[in-house]
């Protein structure tokens, strides 16, 4: 990617886990420019991921896309994805509970759910 821009994210921690989380309106629509950016955040492939911030290991390469609801049902859409450290490759077909319950705090922190007192069901 020659263009360089700023995508804001939150290294947050899910139960045992930890991934990056990123608003899905802060990143490229278009899918293929999306998972480059998202590469790129991460510095994969590369097993040392040097030029990223992950964790040079599959079990701290993982990605949280918090989004919009997409139904009236739900307060937001997530998105899990397990980035590749050896192919530029992220997959996600899978999910991580631990990540999952991070989405709630990262929701009301980044103000995509509004906070209510005494209990804020996400």
């Amino acid at each position: 990617m020659s263009d360089l821009f700023r995508v804001p994210c939150v290294v947050m921690r899910g139960g045992t886990s930890r991934a990056v989380f990123i608003k899905e309106n802060d990143l490229p629509s278009d899918k293929t420019l999306r998972d480059q950016t998202i590469l790129s955040i991460f510095g994969s492939p590369d097993v040392r991921q040097i030029d990223g911030i992950a964790g040079a290991d599959p079990l701290t390469s993982k990605l949280a896309i918090i989004g919009p609801p997409s139904r009236p049902d739900a307060d937001v859409d997530y998105t899990f994805g397990q980035v590749s450290i050896t192919d530029a490759y992220i997959d996600y077909s899978g999910n991580c509970g631990n990540i999952s319950s991070g989405v709630g705090p990262f929701a009301i922190d980044e103000s995509m759910v509004r906070a209510t007192e005494p209990v804020t069901m996400v």
